[in-house]
C-alpha cells in the first residue's frame, strides 16, 4: 500500500536561520540522497519501496513528504525514519540536522484501506484514535490515547509551535486578540487572548503553512496524473474536494495550479510582513483552508484549548473583511468561479501565474 510519509527536519538550535543559498544547497544534498535509493530494509526485513520525494527547504530546516510502498503505516513510517536518519549521517553539512516529526498524516480513505488490510492477533485496533496513540506509545491497557508518550509529543509540539510564531510577521498579537505592551502594563486583561495562546495560534498557521502546500502539491498531482477534474478523480485528494461541490467538474489541473500559487503568495506575505489584504475569492477560501489545518494540527496534538481557539477566530474574523465566500457552500452563490482570481480591488495582489488572462490575449 501507498503511504505518504511526512518530515519535519530541523537546523541545530542556536544555528543561524539558512539564506538562500545554504537552502538551495540543503535541497540538493537531500534529494541527490534520495536519489541514490531505490529501497529500503524496514522492520523485521521487510523491504520498503521509495516511490516519490518532495523538498522543500526552509530557513529553519526542511519539509519532506516521502512516498512508499510498505505493507502497514508503521512499517513505512520507521522504514523512512531508518532513511533520513542514513542520509543525515552521510552528509557533513547535514549531520547534527535533527529529526522533529516523522509520520503518515492519514487521509481518511487510506487510513479505511489501512485497517481493513489489517489482519490477525496483532492487528492495531479500528479505532484510529487508538491505532494512533498505540503506535505512539500512549495507549495504556485501558484504551486511553493519553499517555506519558504523548504529553511529551504535544509539549515538543507547543514547544515547536511557539518557536514559529514570530515567523508569521505580518500580524502583531493584538490580531489574535492579545493584549499589546502597553494595555498590558495597565493592567486591563478583561477579555483578552493570553500571549502564549496568541503565539501558539500564530505558530499552528505557520506550520500549517507547510502542510497545506506540500499537500496541495500531492492534489495537483494526482489531477494531473488521472488528467481529471475533481468530480471525476478516482485517487485520493487532501483539500480540492472540499472547495464548493458545484463547481467541482471545474477545478483540473490547471485550476489546482492556480489554486496553489495563490496558497503560496498569500501565505508568503504573511510570513514576510508585507500582507495587507486579501486580494481575492481564491485567498479568501486558501485561508479557510489554512485555518483549518492549523486548527486540526492543534487537536491532534491536544493543544486546541478554549483560549488558542479564541485567538484563531480573533486573527480570522481580523483579516476577512467579509464571509461572502462562505455562500458558495450554500445553495445560492452570488459568486462567479469565473472572479475567483479576480481582484477585489485595484492595487489587490494577485500573483501572475494565479491571475486572470488579458482581454484577447491567447491561449497559453
Amino acid at each position: 500500500m501507498t503511504y505518504v510519509v511526512t518530515v519535519d527536519m530541523g537546523i541545530p538550535e542556536g544555528t543561524p536561520e539558512m539564506d538562500p543559498l545554504q537552502r538551495a544547497g540543503a535541497v540538493a544534498l537531500i534529494e541527490d540522497g534520495f536519489d541514490s535509493v531505490r529501497a529500503v530494509e524496514g522492520p523485521d526485513g521487510v523491504e520498503v519501496d521509495l516511490l516519490d520525494t518532495m523538498v522543500a527547504v526552509h530557513p529553519g530546516g526542511a519539509l519532506l513528504k516521502v512516498v512508499v510502498d510498505a505493507p502497514a503505516l508503521e512499517f513505512a513510517e520507521e522504514s523512512v525514519q531508518v532513511l533520513v536518519d542514513e542520509l543525515l549521517e552521510r552528509s557533513e553539512l547535514l549531520a547534527d540536522w535533527t529529526i522533529e516529526r516523522c509520520e503518515v498524516e492519514l487521509h481518511q480513505d487510506l487510513a479505511r484501506e489501512s485497517l481493513d488490510a489489517a489482519e490477525g492477533p496483532d492487528a492495531p485496533p479500528d479505532d484510529p484514535a487508538l491505532r494512533k496513540a498505540r503506535h505512539t506509545g500512549g495507549a495504556t491497557s485501558e484504551g486511553t490515547a493519553h499517555g506519558r508518550g504523548a504529553e511529551a509529543k504535544s509539549a515538543a509540539v507547543r514547544s515547536r509551535l511557539l518557536g514559529l510564531a514570530d515567523e508569521l510577521r505580518s500580524f502583531s498579537p493584538a490580531v489574535f486578540g492579545a493584549l499589546d505592551d502597553t494595555a498590558a502594563a495597565d493592567g486591563d486583561h478583561g477579555g483578552a487572548v493570553p500571549a502564549e495562546s496568541a503565539r501558539l495560534a500564530a505558530g499552528a498557521l505557520v506550520h500549517a503553512t507547510d502542510v497545506l502546500v506540500a499537500e496541495l502539491f500531492e492534489d495537483l498531482q494526482v489531477l494531473t496524473q488521472e488528467d481529471a477534474t475533481v468530480a471525476e478523480c478516482e485517487g485520493p485528494l487532501w483539500h480540492l474536494e472540499r472547495l464548493p461541490d458545484r463547481y467541482a467538474l471545474q477545478y483540473d489541473a490547471p485550476f489546482a495550479r492556480r489554486f496553489l500559487v495563490t496558497v503560496i503568495a498569500m501565505t508568503t506575505r504573511f510570513t514576510d510582513g508585507s500582507f495587507q489584504r486579501l486580494s481575492c475569492v481564491a485567498e479568501e477560501l486558501a485561508l479557510r483552508f489554512l485555518l483549518g489545518q492549523a486548527t486540526m494540527i492543534l487537536e491532534l496534538y491536544d493543544l486546541l484549548d478554549d483560549e488558542v481557539a479564541a485567538a484563531l477566530d480573533a486573527f480570522a474574523a481580523g483579516v476577512y473583511e467579509d464571509r461572502d465566500h462562505e455562500l458558495l457552500y450554500d445553495d445560492v452563490a452570488p459568486l462567479s468561479f469565473r472572479s475567483w482570481f479576480t481582484p477585489f480591488h485595484e492595487g489587490r495582489y494577485v500573483h501572475p501565474s494565479a491571475a486572470d488572462e488579458p482581454e484577447g490575449a491567447a491561449p497559453a
